[in-house]
């Protein structure tokens, strides 16, 4: 996290927010049914192997639209071990028991470079499709990347990528292709303070949804771990009696 935004979280607190922005979208093969609530979560170092896990999970025509190449599971390994988590930013979104379903990078360019550029990628579960994932942790991205100063996000895709180019078409960008590879790109308006407040409710909603689950995951585990406990001893008083 770039220090100019961590000293604006610390000084203006997350207490005093109101309902924050979520997203609505419907369940794949659920329609008319009622929204959900879509938390997206910031994704740290420590949570490098669920990076790992997710991607590795891609088939192989997946990983060829995510990275423009079918990566295997070395190169994987190797682009998970180098993400640069205090100059990127990686959003996810992560299903009742912790998974990783949805996860996108927001790659930002040196400072020596065009410090005002950023690219995103993302990549969503295919059990997860057809929800809108994907098109919320673009809008998720846009609220980041504009807050950080850049001018311009790129989206680097294949021209068989529909989805991703429907996604950046749909947010008004300018998608130019080549052959069998496209670019699109969207200019960013300047950061303002209704979009940094939008960026830490945001920020809040998902890590109180995610304590959520982790709590309930943990209290399962236990209940499970009981029950195991008790079977035994059911077992064991069987066997011992007469």
């Amino acid at each position: 996290m770039h220090p100019a935004k961590a000293f604006f979280l610390a000084s203006i607190g997350v207490g005093s927010l109101s309902k924050p922005t979520v997203v609505d979208v419907q369940p794949r093969g659920r329609v008319g049914a009622s929204p959900l609530m879509v938390p997206i979560r910031s994704i740290g170092p420590r949570e490098r192997e669920r990076v790992k896990s997710h991607l590795l999970a891609l088939t192989s025509g997946d990983r060829y639209l995510r990275f423009g190449y079918a990566a295997s599971d070395e190169q994987i390994g190797r682009y998970v071990e180098a993400l640069d988590f205090e100059r990127d930013e990686l959003f996810g979104i992560y299903n009742r028991k912790l998974d990783l379903i949805a996860m996108a990078h927001v790659a930002f360019a040196p400072p020596e470079q065009y410090s005002d550029c950023a690219e995103f990628g993302v990549s969503v579960a295919a059990h997860a499709r057809g929800r809108g994932y994907g098109a919320r942790l673009f809008e998720r991205a846009v609220v980041v990347a504009r807050n950080e100063g850049v001018g311009m996000l790129f989206i680097h895709a294949l021209s068989e990528n529909a989805a991703m180019l429907k996604i950046a078409r749909k947010a008004g960008a300018t998608v130019v292709r080549s052959g069998s590879e496209s670019e699109a790109h969207l200019e960013l308006p300047s950061a303002t303070l209704d979009s940094r407040m939008s960026e830490i409710a945001l920020a809040q909603f998902a890590e109180v949804d995610y304590q959520i689950k982790n709590r309930a995951k943990q209290f399962w585990s236990f209940l499970a771990s009981i029950q195991e406990v008790r079977s035994g001893i059911r077992a064991a008083r069987e066997k011992s009696a007469p």
